[in-house]
């Protein structure tokens, strides 16, 4: 009877131990998740200046675009956790408005520096994309995990609350309007 009890105690012990380290190791995987994304949109954010200087020589009836990214440019240091979601979407929005314009004009198409540079954009959105589905996935798997039984009686020992997935505005999944975007 002794030894059943002490089983039974090692036993919840154990379980409540493993459900903890579970749950404290989805929370950094979390921050894992989010680390990259800041790595990410410090590459973008790196990448504006060369962007913008190799474009001056080309696009001088293209102020206000070129305007636009650097003073988003000059807003992403430091990057506050607050206003990262929202810089991230303007700087989205900016970087689709040059590359609309870029696609307008073929002799800025065809400069072997802009083709590099849009290279270097492309494959830099798409290295965002990835991290932000990586950084969902993370959430997902922790909100899972601070939600469901029994580790939910445990995450609420620890205090842990239901994180925000990443998530776009309504505005920037609706397809752009090229023509619009030249009228401004």
């Amino acid at each position: 009877m002794l030894i059943s009890i002490i089983v039974f105690v090692v036993l919840i012990a154990v379980l409540y131990i493993a459900i903890r380290n579970s749950l404290i190791g989805k929370k950094n995987q979390v921050a894992n998740a989010e680390a990259s994304i800041d790595v990410m949109l410090k590459k973008r954010f790196d990448l504006l200046p060369n962007l913008i200087e190799t474009t001056k020589a080309y696009m001088k009836h293209e102020q206000s675009v070129l305007v636009e990214l650097t003073a988003l440019r000059q807003q992403s240091h430091p990057i506050e956790s607050a206003n990262k979601p929202q810089l991230d979407k303007k700087l989205s929005a900016a970087v689709s408005h040059f590359k609309v314009a870029v696609e307008a004009y073929p002799e800025l198409k065809a400069n072997q520096n802009i083709e590099l540079l849009m290279r270097s954009i492309n494959e830099t959105e798409e290295q965002i994309s990835a991290a932000r589905r990586s950084f969902n996935a993370a959430v997902t798997r922790y909100n899972n995990g601070i939600e469901m039984f029994p580790s939910s009686i445990i995450a609420q020992q620890m205090q842990l609350t239901a994180l925000p997935l990443f998530e776009i505005a309504d505005a920037e999944r609706a397809n752009i309007d090229a023509a619009r975007l030249f009228k401004q």
